[in-house]
């Protein structure tokens, strides 16, 4: 049976494994047919996949689909008078980020490359900062009137949709669709990036063989 002894230093481990000249791997070692060590990036990238990235990626690929259509649709309805979200454009940049962000992050689930988790931690905080912002423009969207219904010009003739409630309960009703989306969205983007973060400050151990 082999011996296996374990030493920690300077922040690196060192296993030393004593094979004896009964064990069939000293043939292998003689003959120098050793299978290669792997990527010095697969301990890390193996930490990252227990966030299940690929999951993670649907979430925000499947969001942002939603956000784009929604952009499409809205700004094809109100464009003699767009609403905040809609003037603002959050739904096409915050949707078109989750998409780019759910891309790379089923695309780490399948490639081993450190590289690749980094440029996913940079874009998740892209993501964060987005649905922060995000959020405060909806919310804002739902303490505002219906865009041309505003009372600051007392002598001007609303139009006839201001005196309907149910189109500001609409209204209301897809603001307060997107801010739990944008709470989704953000946890995802927290998550990735947690796992993200860790695994590149992992270090790494090198196989030896003497």
């Amino acid at each position: 049976m082999a011996a296996t002894s374990v030493t920690d230093t300077g922040g690196v481990r060192i296993i030393t494994e004593v094979i004896p000249a009964t064990d069939p791997r000293v043939a292998q070692l003689v003959s120098g047919s050793w299978p290669p060590a792997p990527a010095a990036s697969s301990f890390q990238v193996r930490g990252f996949r227990r966030a299940q990235p690929k999951a993670l990626g649907t979430i925000h690929i499947f969001t942002g689909i939603i956000h784009v259509c929604f952009g499409i649709i809205l700004t094809a309805s109100e464009y003699r008078a767009p609403s905040l979200p809609v003037a603002s454009g959050v739904l096409f940049w915050l949707g078109l980020l989750l998409l780019v962000s759910g891309s790379l992050l089923v695309e780490s689930e399948k490639r081993d490359n450190i590289l690749l988790v980094k440029t996913c931690c940079v874009v998740n905080v892209g993501v964060i900062l987005s649905t922060l912002v995000a959020t405060l423009v909806h919310t804002t969207a739902i303490n505002r009137d219906i865009p041309s219904c505003e009372n600051n010009l007392p002598f001007r003739l609303k139009p006839e949709w201001c005196f309907n409630a149910e189109s500001k309960m609409l209204s209301n009703g897809l603001d307060s669709m997107f801010v739990i989306f944008c709470l989704l969205e953000f946890c995802t983007a927290v998550a990735a990036l947690a796992f993200g973060y860790y695994a590149v400050k992992q270090h790494n151990y090198t196989r030896m063989v003497l």
